[in-house]
C-alpha cells in the first residue's frame, strides 16, 4: 500500500484520552516544540564545582557601574552572589549574642552552648567568633573560630546545641567564652500546613480553637530582590530589606545589611511580603507591609507603602516628597508583583491591579483590573514585551491590557497532580530564544517541585501549545546579564558544600545550572549524566465508510523523517485492541534510527497503533520531521 503522511499537531493534549486527541501527542519529557516540530531541550551544565547548601527560591541577575556581572541567589538559609565562577556568602546577619559558654560531652560531638534569652530555633545558622574553649575538650579554637553551624537542638531559652564533626574527648561542663552571630533567618525549606493553638483568625471559629490543617499554611522562606542602580535590595518575605552595593571595592567579603553606607534600610518597614524598585522613578516599593515601620504587629497583608523617589530609606509623606501608601481591596493577601511595560502589576490572591505613576500629589494611581484571577505564588508570573502569564488558583491567565484566561490542552493534567497548597514554591521561568513560559511545580507526591508545565506563546495555534514533564528547577532566570539561562536543581537527599558548615545534615542540595548547552547535564564534578526525552503520539486507527476503530490495522514499514538528528533516536511502535487497554509494545521494537536509515520494516498490528519518539543515550539530540508510514487495513476481530 502507498505511504502516508504521519502529520501531527504541535503540543501535547491530555484533555481527551489518547484515542480521543486525534492527530495531537499526548504525552512527552524534555521536548519542546518550535516551528510545529518536536525536539529534545538543550542541555545544562553546572556554572561551579560547588552546590548550594539548601534550597534556592529566587535569582536576580544585574551588573555594576563597571559592567561586572552578578547573579544573586536567595535560599531558605542563606543570600548569597554568583560572580565570575564563584560563589560568595552574603547572607545578613542579626545581633550578635556576646558572652556565650560552652559545654562537651565525652564521646559526643554535640556541644551546648548557653546564653540568656538566645531567642535561636533548631535550624538557624549561626556564625562563631572570638572562641576560647574551656580547657581538655579535646578540641581547638580553631574547629569553632569563624565557622558556620547549624542549630541542631533547643534545650532551653538559655542552651542551645550545635553539632561538631568530630566527639569531644572529655565531658567539661560550661565554660570559656564566645560570640554567636545569627543570620537572619529566612524561613522553612517546603510550604506546610500550619497546626496548633492561636494560629487561627478571630471570627472563624472558637477564640483560641487550633486551625485545621486545611486552613492555614506556612509558607516557604522566600526572597524579594531588585536592583537600585547597583545596589542589591534583599527583602526576607514577611521580614526586613537588605542592601549590598556591587560598587563597594571589598564587596566580595562584605554582607548584605541594613546599614549599608550610602544605601541604608534602617527605616524600612521590617515586614514586608514582597517588595522592588520601580524601574523609571526609583522608588522602593514595599507590598503586604506595615501600617506603623517597624511594629512587625502591625503589617497589613494588603497595605503598600512605597518610598521618597530617590530615596530608598525615607517614607514618610510631606508636602515636599513623593512617599506615600495605599490600600487594595480585593483579596486576603498580596501574593506577588512584577514591573511590566507601562506599569506595575499588582497581584492578590483574588484579583490583579496596576501601579502607575501620576505624580503629584498621589505618584501612583491604582486600577483593578481583574477578578478571580489571583496569582497562586510570588514567583508564578513573568512579563514579556508587556504582557504578562501567570498560573492562579483555577487557570492560566494573561494580561496584554485585558486580563484572559487562556485555554490549556494539558490542564487538567497539571491540576489534578499538582499540589496547590505549596504555591508559594512554583516558579515561572522565561526561556524568550525559544518562546516559553515554563511553570516548575511539585507534585502531590513530593515536597519540592518536580513537575512542569510550557506554554509556547511564539507558536501560532489556536489555544496556545503547551507540553509538560519532570525535569523540574525551584529557580529561573533568563539569558540577559549572561547569554543563557540560569536555573537551579534541588535535591533533598543530598548535601551541599557551599557554604561549609560543619555537622551540616538535612539541608539539601541545589545546584546551579546553566541551560542550552550541549545535549546533556554536566554535574559540578565535571561528570556527565544522560538527559532522555521522548514524545508519544495519539492512539491512531484506519477510518473506513464512516467508521473508527472498526477495522485492524497492519503496519508493514515507515521512513524516518527527522529534521536534525545527532547519534541515534528510537522508534517505539504500541498497539492495543480497545481505547482503554496498557499499551503492548511490537516485536521489533524499539527501532533505532540513525542519520543513515532509510527505512524500517515492522510487524504492527492492532485495532490502535501510537508511536514514541526518544533518545536514551548521552550526545543525543533529535528533531523530528514528518514520519511516512505504510498502513493497510487487516481485517475484523
Amino acid at each position: 500500500m502507498a505511504l502516508i503522511d504521519f502529520k501531527v499537531l504541535p503540543g501535547i493534549d491530555k484533555q481527551d484520552t489518547s484515542s480521543g486527541a486525534e492527530n495531537r501527542w499526548v504525552d512527552c519529557d524534555n521536548t519542546r516544540f518550535r516551528y510545529g516540530l518536536p525536539e529534545k531541550v538543550g542541555g545544562w551544565s553546572s556554572l561551579v564545582t560547588d552546590t548550594i547548601v539548601g534550597v534556592a527560591r529566587r535569582q536576580f541577575a544585574f551588573v555594576d557601574l563597571d559592567g561586572n556581572r552578578y547573579i544573586a541567589i536567595g535560599t531558605d538559609k542563606f543570600l548569597l552572589i554568583y560572580f565570575e565562577g564563584q560563589l560568595y556568602d552574603i547572607t545578613p546577619l542579626a545581633t550578635t549574642l556576646s558572652s556565650c559558654t560552652i559545654a562537651t560531652t565525652s564521646g559526643s560531638a554535640v556541644c551546648s552552648i548557653t546564653k540568656a534569652s538566645h531567642n535561636l530555633s533548631a535550624g538557624d545558622i549561626v556564625l562563631l567568633d572570638n572562641v576560647t574553649l574551656p580547657s581538655g575538650t579535646g578540641y581547638a579554637n580553631s574547629d569553632f573560630e569563624d565557622k558556620l553551624f547549624q542549630v541542631t537542638s533547643i534545650t532551653s531559652t538559655s542552651v542551645f546545641t550545635i553539632t561538631q564533626s568530630s566527639n569531644a574527648t572529655a565531658t567539661v561542663s560550661t565554660g570559656g567564652s564566645l560570640e554567636v552571630k545569627p543570620y537572619e533567618t529566612v524561613g522553612p525549606a517546603e510550604q506546610s500546613y500550619g497546626y496548633g493553638w492561636g494560629i487561627d483568625t478571630w471570627g472563624t471559629g472558637a477564640w483560641g480553637e487550633a486551625a485545621s490543617a486545611s486552613e492555614v499554611t506556612l509558607e516557604p522562606g522566600l526572597w524579594s530582590l531588585s536592583n537600585f542602580g547597583q545596589v542589591l535590595v534583599a527583602t526576607i518575605a514577611n521580614g526586613k530589606t537588605f542592601t549590598w552595593n556591587a560598587g563597594d571595592a571589598s564587596r566580595l567579603t562584605t554582607r548584605a545589611s541594613t546599614s549599608t553606607s550610602g544605601f541604608s534600610t534602617s527605616a524600612n518597614p521590617t515586614a514586608t511580603r514582597v517588595s522592588l524598585v520601580s524601574p523609571t522613578t526609583r522608588h522602593l516599593i514595599h507590598l503586604g507591609t506595615e501600617t506603623v515601620i517597624g511594629d512587625t504587629s502591625t503589617q497589613d497583608d494588603m497595605f503598600i507603602r512605597f518610598s521618597d523617589q530617590e530615596d530608598i530609606n525615607d517614607y514618610t509623606p510631606t508636602a515636599i516628597n513623593t512617599a506615600g501608601s495605599q490600600r487594595l481591596q480585593d483579596g486576603t493577601k498580596i501574593i506577588g508583583s512584577l514591573k511590566a511595560k507601562e506599569a506595575i502589576l499588582v497581584w492578590t490572591d483574588n484579583a490583579l491591579y496596576t501601579m502607575k505613576f501620576i505624580g503629584a500629589p498621589f505618584t501612583f494611581g491604582f486600577e483593578q483590573v481583574g477578578t478571580n484571577c489571583g496569582l497562586i505564588g510570588k514567583n508564578a508570573a513573568v512579563e514579556i514585551d508587556g504582557v504578562a502569564f501567570w498560573m492562579s488558583n483555577n487557570g492560566f491567565f494573561m494580561f496584554d491590557g485585558t486580563v484572559k484566561s487562556l485555554p490549556c490542552s494539558v490542564e487538567d493534567y497539571v491540576y489534578d497532580q499538582a499540589d496547590t497548597t505549596k504555591g508559594q514554591q512554583i516558579y515561572a521561568g522565561l526561556n524568550n530564544q525559544f518562546t516559553e513560559v515554563t511553570w516548575y511545580y511539585p507534585s502531590n507526591s513530593s515536597d519540592y517541585n518536580d513537575q512542569y508545565v510550557v506554554l509556547n506563546y511564539g507558536e501560532k495555534v489556536e489555544g496556545g501549545v503547551w507540553y509538560i514533564g519532570t525535569e523540574a528547577r525551584t529557580s529561573w532566570i533568563d539569558a540577559s546579564v549572561y547569554p543563557k539561562p540560569s536555573a537551579t536543581k534541588f535535591n533533598d537527599s543530598a548535601t551541599g558544600t557551599f557554604p561549609v558548615i560543619v555537622g551540616e545534615s538535612g539541608l539539601g542540595q541545589t545546584t546551579l545550572f546553566e541551560h542550552e548547552i550541549g545535549t546533556d547535564q554536566v554535574n559540578p564534578d565535571g561528570t556527565t549524566t544522560t538527559i532522555t526525552s521522548f514524545v508519544k503520539s495519539y492512539d491512531f486507527d484506519i477510518q473506513s465508510e464512516g467508521t473508527s476503530g472498526d477495522v485492524f490495522l497492519a503496519m508493514r514499514r515507515f521512513i524516518p523523517d527527522f529534521k536534525d538528528l545527532q547519534g541515534n533516536a528510537k522508534v517505539t511502535l504500541a498497539v492495543k485492541r480497545y481505547p482503554q487497554q496498557s499499551d503492548t509494545t511490537t516485536s521489533l521494537s524499539p527501532f533505532t534510527i540513525n542519520a543513515n536509515t532509510d527505512k524500517k520494516d515492522t510487524r504492527a498490528r492492532g485495532r490502535f497503533v501510537n508511536i514514541k519518539i526518544e533518545n536514551t543515550d548521552v550526545s543525543e539530540s533529535w528533531r523530528f520531521g514528518t514520519l511516512r508510514i505504510d498502513i493497510q487495513p487487516d481485517g475484523r476481530r
